[in-house]
């Protein structure tokens, strides 16, 4: 439990003074609520953001986001920045192993009674259709020279594939791959875990809902986003790079241990020059041979995310084709954002009235970008950046729209879920898989899982109140609410 200071600064942001340890070198910031509060301070969350603000280079304060919760190095629902040309850093911890974990929400033309008479049978295809789970293989397969395609160029790959439309990749974010992607810094030990797992859902937290939307807080910025009208169809897609993602992770923070020595909260690299308070906190400079070595791996499972997340998408669209197609040909099934979270980015923001180029460590957070960026789709530009934020397993989704607050004070962050609030272990105690399924069943929502322990695993107690979360996320200005959708049928893991 944290028994440091927290100064509050306004009703939704709250202050861990640098001063509080002599090693940071600026503040820490958390964006939350009085009510939000207690539950942050229970774990080592905070103590994380006071550790990442011990680190060399920083552009800003370390920052915490309402969903914030312990995690490796990082917390998860962490961002920091670091000065390329000053001493920054870049950190595997703030990324963490599920790299470019994100999200992606489609539009239908349907609504909701024309999908519920079929909703069951449309999930079980979808189950059938999109291979979940621990271990889970994809329906595809592809070779060495395929997957280094996959690694360098992301979706563009599936959609050369004729697995979607090239109007899909103007709606992700990075067009679906990042430049300077080098396949040759990911292990063939990353690259054969992730050969059979290319277009796969995986498990824990991952999820392919139909959803309906509830309720439109701004009809004109909905309308532009292709979300029309109350009990309108909607799909949300949450998964990222499966098991080469994690390898990527593990095999680079290995690397950069072997050149950090010491113990008790002082780990020194000679080689650096940097002390970190935290082994896990590991990192190297942006521009050395280490740091470029991180950022070619972690873009290459980057782009294997969001080749993923295109294949489900192509098959998604086959499933409600196969059950619905009969009666509803013209479903205009269309991507309307991919964003992740879990990444390091190299962006240009403004610091002090000059335009900076830093690294931006996103963990369990997403990118908020305000109007007129260049990186937002064209078609967005006037309004801001789509932000998708999804709940847990049988709760509300919320789509929001990046701020100009957003850019001035997080770097373009907000948050990226829930968070949760019991690991998964007391989960599984607390939590009997049928008496869950039975919860959601009463509330309409129909789900299929691969394995009845992550049903316990995703219970909605195990998670912060989304509403709550958003909340927080829309009174602070980092991101504005524009619709809100609830599932009516899960696919899990």
């Amino acid at each position: 439990m944290w028994q440091g200071p927290i100064e509050k600064m306004d009703a939704h942001r709250f202050r861990i003074p640098k001063s509080y340890r002599k090693d940071m070198n600026m503040d820490g910031l958390l964006f939350t609520s009085e009510g939000m509060l207690p539950t942050i301070l229970q774990d080592e969350a905070c103590e994380q953001v006071a550790n990442v603000a011990t680190l060399p280079g920083l552009a800003g304060p370390s920052m915490a986001m309402p969903d914030v919760h312990w995690g490796y190095g990082f917390p998860i629902g962490g961002v920091a920045a670091t000065l390329y040309d000053e001493g920054g850093v870049v950190s595997p911890g703030g990324v963490g192993f599920d790299i470019n974990c994100g999200v992606r929400l489609l539009s239908t033309s349907l609504t909701q009674e024309e999908v519920l008479p079929k909703v069951k049978e449309l999930t079980d295809e979808l189950f059938l259709n999109v291979p979940s789970g621990i271990g889970s293989k994809a329906r595809i397969r592809v070779g060495a020279r395929e997957l280094d395609e996959i690694l360098a160029t992301g979706a563009k790959w599936a959609v050369s594939q004729g697995y979607g439309y090239e109007r899909d990749l103007t709606r992700m974010e990075e067009g679906g791959g990042m430049e300077d992607a080098d396949p040759d810094q990911v292990s063939s030990k990353a690259k054969s875990r992730g050969m059979p797992q290319v277009g796969s859902l995986g498990a824990g937290n991952h999820f392919l809902e139909i959803q309906r939307v509830e309720s439109i807080y701004d009809t004109d910025t909905a309308r532009i986003m292709g979300v029309r009208e109350i009990g309108q169809i909607m799909v949300m897609i949450h998964t990222g790079s499966r098991g080469l993602g994690y390898q990527v992770c593990q095999d680079q923070v290995r690397g950069l241990e072997d050149l950090y020595h010491g113990k008790d909260r002082s780990y020194h690299s000679e080689r650096f020059g940097i002390t970190i308070p935290d082994r896990q906190l590991v990192a190297a400079p942006l521009g050395s041979r280490e740091a470029d070595s991180y950022l070619g791996a972690m873009r290459s499972a980057a782009n294997y995310a969001w080749a993923n997340r295109q294949l489900i998408t192509h098959w998604t669209r086959g499933s409600f084709m196969n059950v619905l197609g009969g009666d509803h040909p013209d479903m205009d099934i269309e991507l309307v954002y991919d964003i992740a979270h879990n990444i390091a980015k190299v962006e240009e923001h403004d610091i002090e009235g000059r335009r900076r180029e830093v690294c931006v460590h996103r963990k369990g957070a997403t990118r908020a970008f305000g109007p007129g960026r260049p990186e937002i789709p064209s078609e967005y530009g006037d309004v801001g950046q789509p932000v998708l934020i999804p709940g847990d397993m049988g709760t509300a989704s919320y789509l929001l729209v990046g701020t100009e607050t957003a850019m001035r004070t997080t770097f373009g962050s907000t948050c990226h879920g829930a968070g949760r609030v019991m690991s998964r272990s007391m989960a599984i105690k607390s939590f009997r898989p049928q008496k869950v399924i039975d919860m959601l069943s009463s509330k309409g929502i129909y789900v299929r899982a691969n394995s009845p322990k992550v049903i316990s695993e995703e219970a909605p107690d195990a998670y912060k109140d989304i509403d709550a979360v958003i909340e927080v996320a829309h009174g602070s200005g980092l991101s504005k609410k524009v619709a809100k959708m609830v599932p009516i049928a899960v696919v899990k893991g």
